[in-house]
């Protein structure tokens, strides 16, 4: 930890006083060290699902105000303080309890993943993955589709699953693949081996989302099972900043209306002098966890 003096805002900006950001799976390789990162990162990094109160806006800034809540696109956001594009922030309404934690940037990859899987009221869809996304796309499924089955490897993510909405919940190897196939497969855990699977998983002419980050190099598929299904493809990383914010305002509105429910997602809370702990715990990943967050209080 150290100190620095707080970022100003520039133009068409807003500085937050974070009260926390949550912990990506995806800044687990960045704390382990992974070679293909440069270091030492700059203050703040790789923070990027941060929350908190406008504390100051830049010149040009006309639709937002100093003490208003939001969450927040931006990448500094293990700090105190993060400057973000105005455009790139989002307010939460007084309906959204103010103590709650809420880390909209993955709410925001969850609902942009779900609207490029162009799921249907007559679809069966499998989730491959109940980490913190796996779930929120879990949530996003239930209620929408004929089907939903959840797959994970630990028992308590798979119980979660269940009270989340969805109708199955199995383990990697308790599924007759060969059988039962399904129109659309969610892949959320940025591995091989549960990408192997959701292949596996699609029918012929279904959609696989790529929605896990698969950061760490190449990928093999299998190319005669992509072609024979003749599969849809989705890598559902969404890169275009007016659709990820998009995302966000359409996930905020979500929350409020109960669609989606990060009370039980949010199993580990942290303060910031707490960090290199949040990482380790995330990076262990004990039966129960889901996410970890830093937060005030």
């Amino acid at each position: 930890m150290a100190e620095i003096p707080a970022p100003a805002p520039g133009r068409r900006q807003v500085r937050v006083r974070l009260a926390g950001a949550g912990i990506c799976a995806s800044e687990l390789p960045l704390y382990e060290g992974r070679d293909w990162f440069r270091y030492p990162r700059a203050p703040g990094e790789p923070g990027h699902e941060g929350w908190g109160h406008i504390d100051a806006v830049g010149p040009g800034v006309s639709d937002l105000a100093v003490g208003q809540r939001v969450a927040l696109i931006s990448y500094r956001a293990h700090a105190e303080f993060d400057v973000a594009d105005a455009s790139a922030v989002v307010t939460l309404p007084a309906a959204i309890d103010d103590e709650a934690p809420f880390p909209g940037e993955p709410l925001a990859c969850a609902v942009n993943a779900f609207g490029r899987a162009g799921v249907q009221p007559e679809s069966r869809v499998a989730v491959v993955g109940c980490g913190f996304l796996g779930l929120l796309l879990v949530e996003l499924c239930a209620g929408a589709t004929k089907e939903v089955v959840a797959i994970s490897r630990r028992p308590s993510a798979r119980a979660l699953a269940l009270t989340l909405g969805a109708d199955r919940a199995l383990a990697p190897g308790e599924h007759a693949f060969g059988s039962d196939t399904f129109d659309e497969v969610f892949e959320a855990t940025g591995h091989q081996e549960p990408l192997d699977l959701a292949s596996r998983l699609t029918r012929v002419r279904g959609r696989l989302i790529i929605a896990g980050y698969h950061q760490d190099g190449r990928r093999s598929v299998d190319m005669q099972l992509w072609n024979w299904r003749g599969l849809d493809v989705v890598n559902a990383h969404e890169r275009d900043p007016a659709a990820y914010v998009e995302g966000l305002r359409e996930a905020v509105d979500a929350v409020r209306k109960r669609r989606l429910d990060l009370r039980p997602l949010i199993t580990h809370r942290f303060t910031l002098e707490q960090l290199g702990e949040a990482y380790r715990i995330s990076l262990e990943r004990p039966e129960g966890f889901i996410k970890a967050v830093w937060c005030d209080g």
